[in-house]
Protein backbone atom coordinates (compact mmCIF):
# COMPACT_ATOMS: atom_id res chain seq x y z
CA UNK A 1 0.00 0.00 0.00
CA UNK A 2 3.03 2.36 1.05
CA UNK A 3 4.58 1.95 -2.36
CA UNK A 4 1.47 2.94 -4.42
CA UNK A 5 1.73 6.15 -2.23
CA UNK A 6 5.42 6.77 -3.13
CA UNK A 7 4.89 6.09 -6.40
CA UNK A 8 2.15 8.66 -6.49
CA UNK A 9 4.53 11.15 -4.71
CA UNK A 10 7.18 10.49 -6.82
CA UNK A 11 4.89 11.09 -9.96
CA UNK A 12 4.15 14.50 -8.65
CA UNK A 13 7.25 15.81 -7.74
CA UNK A 14 8.78 14.42 -11.68
CA UNK A 15 5.94 15.19 -13.73
CA UNK A 16 7.10 19.15 -14.19
CA UNK A 17 10.28 18.27 -14.76
CA UNK A 18 9.27 15.74 -17.82
CA UNK A 19 7.56 19.06 -18.99
CA UNK A 20 9.58 22.17 -20.08
CA UNK A 21 6.55 24.23 -19.69
CA UNK A 22 6.27 23.20 -16.30
CA UNK A 23 10.13 24.27 -15.13
CA UNK A 24 9.39 27.71 -15.79
CA UNK A 25 6.93 27.51 -12.44
CA UNK A 26 8.42 24.79 -10.42
CA UNK A 27 11.66 25.99 -10.12
CA UNK A 28 11.13 29.28 -8.32
CA UNK A 29 8.81 27.16 -5.67
CA UNK A 30 11.40 24.98 -4.92
CA UNK A 31 13.92 28.07 -4.69
CA UNK A 32 11.68 29.29 -2.36
CA UNK A 33 11.34 25.84 -0.43
CA UNK A 34 15.16 25.82 0.44
CA UNK A 35 15.55 29.64 1.23
CA UNK A 36 12.44 29.28 3.43
CA UNK A 37 13.83 26.62 5.59
CA UNK A 38 17.01 28.49 5.84
CA UNK A 39 15.23 31.12 7.34
CA UNK A 40 13.74 31.41 10.72
CA UNK A 41 11.22 29.18 11.69
CA UNK A 42 9.01 31.90 13.50
CA UNK A 43 6.08 33.77 11.71
CA UNK A 44 7.62 37.40 10.67
CA UNK A 45 6.88 39.91 8.43
CA UNK A 46 9.80 38.92 6.05
CA UNK A 47 8.56 35.08 5.63
CA UNK A 48 4.90 36.64 5.40
CA UNK A 49 6.44 38.31 1.89
CA UNK A 50 8.08 35.13 1.13
CA UNK A 51 4.71 33.15 1.52
CA UNK A 52 2.99 36.21 -0.48
CA UNK A 53 5.40 36.07 -3.30
CA UNK A 54 5.30 31.86 -3.46
CA UNK A 55 1.36 31.95 -3.82
CA UNK A 56 1.01 34.52 -6.12
CA UNK A 57 3.48 32.92 -8.07
CA UNK A 58 1.72 29.57 -8.61
CA UNK A 59 -1.56 31.05 -9.10
CA UNK A 60 0.28 32.77 -11.70
CA UNK A 61 1.34 30.35 -13.43
CA UNK A 62 -1.45 28.27 -12.88
CA UNK A 63 -3.56 30.88 -13.93
CA UNK A 64 -1.25 31.74 -17.22
CA UNK A 65 -2.61 29.08 -19.61
CA UNK A 66 -6.20 30.32 -19.65
CA UNK A 67 -5.45 34.06 -20.55
CA UNK A 68 -6.42 34.26 -24.51
CA UNK A 69 -4.93 37.02 -26.65
CA UNK A 70 -7.82 37.45 -29.10
CA UNK A 71 -8.82 40.77 -29.49
CA UNK A 72 -7.34 41.52 -26.42
CA UNK A 73 -6.22 39.92 -23.34
CA UNK A 74 -9.19 38.13 -21.15
CA UNK A 75 -9.32 35.46 -18.57
CA UNK A 76 -10.93 32.29 -20.48
CA UNK A 77 -11.98 29.84 -17.07
CA UNK A 78 -14.63 27.38 -19.12
CA UNK A 79 -11.92 24.96 -18.87
CA UNK A 80 -10.91 24.82 -15.52
CA UNK A 81 -12.61 22.45 -13.02
CA UNK A 82 -14.53 23.79 -10.45
CA UNK A 83 -11.60 22.12 -7.70
CA UNK A 84 -8.34 23.64 -9.73
CA UNK A 85 -10.69 27.01 -9.37
CA UNK A 86 -11.03 27.35 -5.87
CA UNK A 87 -7.40 26.13 -5.07
CA UNK A 88 -6.44 28.34 -7.45
CA UNK A 89 -8.02 31.60 -5.58
CA UNK A 90 -7.63 30.61 -2.94
CA UNK A 91 -3.87 30.47 -2.96
CA UNK A 92 -3.85 34.22 -5.12
CA UNK A 93 -6.28 35.13 -1.98
CA UNK A 94 -3.62 34.35 0.73
CA UNK A 95 -0.87 35.09 -1.25
CA UNK A 96 -2.30 38.56 -1.35
CA UNK A 97 -3.02 38.85 1.67
CA UNK A 98 0.26 37.33 3.11
CA UNK A 99 2.25 39.94 1.02
CA UNK A 100 0.14 42.94 2.28
CA UNK A 101 0.99 41.98 5.68
CA UNK A 102 4.43 41.61 4.89
CA UNK A 103 4.97 44.77 3.35
CA UNK A 104 2.57 46.87 6.39
CA UNK A 105 4.35 44.67 8.91
CA UNK A 106 1.20 44.04 10.39
CA UNK A 107 -1.16 40.42 10.69
CA UNK A 108 -4.47 41.07 11.18
CA UNK A 109 -5.77 39.13 14.09
CA UNK A 110 -5.68 35.06 13.68
CA UNK A 111 -3.17 35.73 10.29
CA UNK A 112 0.23 35.29 11.78
CA UNK A 113 -0.13 31.69 10.35
CA UNK A 114 0.48 33.74 6.82
CA UNK A 115 4.10 34.27 8.41
CA UNK A 116 4.58 30.45 8.76
CA UNK A 117 6.22 29.94 5.01
CA UNK A 118 8.02 26.78 5.04
CA UNK A 119 5.94 24.75 4.73
CA UNK A 120 3.47 26.52 2.44
CA UNK A 121 5.58 25.72 -0.44
CA UNK A 122 5.80 22.38 -0.34
CA UNK A 123 1.87 21.98 -0.90
CA UNK A 124 2.62 24.44 -3.27
CA UNK A 125 4.80 22.49 -5.33
CA UNK A 126 2.91 18.86 -4.28
CA UNK A 127 0.36 20.50 -5.77
CA UNK A 128 1.49 22.54 -9.12
CA UNK A 129 1.35 19.55 -11.58
CA UNK A 130 -2.54 18.92 -11.08
CA UNK A 131 -3.33 22.30 -10.70
CA UNK A 132 -1.17 22.57 -14.08
CA UNK A 133 -3.69 20.65 -15.61
CA UNK A 134 -0.93 17.87 -16.41
CA UNK A 135 -1.73 15.08 -13.61
CA UNK A 136 -6.57 15.05 -12.67
CA UNK A 137 -7.33 15.54 -9.02
CA UNK A 138 -7.69 12.43 -7.18
CA UNK A 139 -8.17 11.31 -3.99
CA UNK A 140 -4.87 8.66 -4.09
CA UNK A 141 -2.65 12.06 -4.86
CA UNK A 142 -3.95 13.67 -2.02
CA UNK A 143 -3.65 11.16 0.64
CA UNK A 144 -0.08 10.99 -0.88
CA UNK A 145 0.87 14.55 -0.34
CA UNK A 146 -0.53 14.47 2.93
CA UNK A 147 1.37 11.29 3.88
CA UNK A 148 4.42 12.44 3.14
CA UNK A 149 4.35 16.30 4.15
CA UNK A 150 5.97 14.88 7.90
CA UNK A 151 8.11 12.84 6.30
CA UNK A 152 9.60 15.86 4.06
CA UNK A 153 9.25 18.27 6.50
CA UNK A 154 11.49 16.63 8.61
CA UNK A 155 14.06 15.58 6.33
CA UNK A 156 14.13 19.33 5.37
CA UNK A 157 14.32 20.25 8.70
CA UNK A 158 16.82 17.95 10.27
CA UNK A 159 19.01 17.77 6.68
CA UNK A 160 19.56 21.58 6.39
CA UNK A 161 20.15 22.07 10.27
CA UNK A 162 23.55 22.20 9.51
CA UNK A 163 23.56 24.85 6.79
CA UNK A 164 20.72 26.78 8.90
CA UNK A 165 22.80 26.98 11.92
CA UNK A 166 21.24 25.89 15.58
CA UNK A 167 18.54 28.78 16.85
Amino acid sequence: MMTTYWATIVELIATPFQHLELVWGIVPLYFGLLLNELTSAKANFRTAIQTGFSFLWAAAQWLYPYFQSRGGPHLELGAMLPVNLLVTFTVLGLGVVALVCGLRKRFPKYGRFLGHTRFANYFMIAIFPIQAHYLAWSGMRLIAIVAFAVPVWLILHFGLMPVRGRQ
